[in-house]
């Protein structure tokens, strides 16, 4: 099969050939990656990640394409401090593994904690042409082949909370609505604009979301959820199926969800990243829910990847595939980007596994 219809048809609930597959990387993993492969060259197209790039995509036998434009994009910039276009400070922070130093970025500054400024904020231009510039050479050179995905993640709350502080967020879904609101809307417009022109472009599927799960449960209350985020992202959907009816919608959220699927089901969504085994039950999930929903992810970056041993790796690939990859409805994944923790050994346990296991070997 090729890439693309082999997603299709898993996104059709149906078995293709093999699991489609789909990996990110921090930049420190790509480098390990780049080198085993021999692979010259760093060119990144998916900044949020840090260290993907069109070749090593393409060497591992993925399935889809990802091209990004948002905010999460300011992740893993040069320098141990800087400040985005957004006005948000960030600051790098180290650490170390068996295999080498990494870095992570993380945020230190929030333009608009003083909500005096909020009605004066001017958000960076989402009309910019050079924004889309990725994502009209990824159509050209692979939308034959490969699935294309627009990315949007960090859509509204992730920003939001960035630009405001997140406990002052916190406190201003309770103690100040309309503020909240003035707030959220800024990087709600922005990524709507940015998903729309890549659907209008002909993107297959828009990632979009937030993290609002924790490991046992949400970050913010199902009611907080339901005030805020759940009529914007409604809304969102809505607009990109209207634009065009055929384009699929996944939503990202880290952490234990299982308080808002059904409603996110309700509004339209088509597939749920990433599934972390830690948090839900992937066999509970495809039960209860994998007529109605697909999955993005399900291979565990907590445990397994970092630091089992490959059979343990292969092991709970199969174990995937024949659950919540029954006949279809999965897009095989690890559950963040992996990390420079990893062994090269597991990763490509993970991948071989996914490549080379027919789903008529396993049905």
């Amino acid at each position: 099969m090729q890439h693309r219809d082999r997603v299709l048809t898993a996104l059709s609930h149906e078995a293709p050939d093999r699991c489609p597959l789909q990996v990110s990387f921090t930049p420190e993993f790509a480098d390990r990656l780049r080198s085993d492969l021999r692979i010259r060259g760093k060119k990144t197209h998916n900044p949020h990640g840090g260290g993907n790039t069109y070749a090593l995509e393409r060497a591992v036998d993925q399935d889809l394409i990802l091209t990004s434009v948002g905010w999460a994009n300011s992740y893993y910039q040069e320098g141990d401090a800087y400040t985005d276009e957004w006005g948000i400070g960030w600051r790098a922070q180290p650490y170390s593994t068996p295999y080498g130093p990494g870095r992570y970025t993380e945020i230190a500054g929030h333009p608009l904690a003083d909500e005096r400024l909020v009605s004066s904020y001017r958000p960076p231009d989402p009309d910019r042409p050079e924004l889309y510039a990725d994502a009209a050479e990824t159509l050209r050179n692979f939308k034959d082949e490969y699935w294309i995905v627009g990315v949007t993640v960090t859509t509204i709350f992730e920003t939001g909370w960035a630009l405001r502080g997140l406990e002052q967020m916190l406190v201003d879904f309770v103690a100040d609505p309309d503020l909240a609101d003035a707030v959220l809307d800024i990087p709600y417009r922005y990524h709507l604009a940015a998903a729309r022109k890549l659907v209008e472009m002909g993107v297959d599927m828009i990632w979009t979301g937030d993290d609002v799960g924790m490991q046992t449960g949400m970050l913010i209350s199902p009611a907080i959820w339901r005030r805020f985020l759940k009529p914007r992202m409604a809304a969102f959907i809505s607009e990109l199926k209207r634009i065009n009816p055929q384009v699929k919608v996944a939503y990202h959220t880290d952490g234990n969800v299982s308080a808002i699927i059904p409603e996110l089901i309700e509004i339209g969504l088509d597939v749920l990243n990433p599934v972390q085994p830690a948090c839900m039950d992937p066999v509970a999930l495809k039960k209860k829910y994998g007529d109605r929903l697909c999955f993005w992810g399900s291979m565990d970056e907590q445990h397994t990847l970092p630091f089992g041993s490959p059979e343990d790796v292969r092991e709970e690939v199969l174990a995937r595939l024949r659950t919540i990859g029954r006949k279809g409805g999965l897009i095989l994944g690890p559950t963040h980007h992996v990390q420079l923790d990893t062994p090269l050994e597991n990763f490509w346990a993970m991948v071989n596994t996914v490549v080379h296991t027919p789903y008529a070997a396993i049905s």
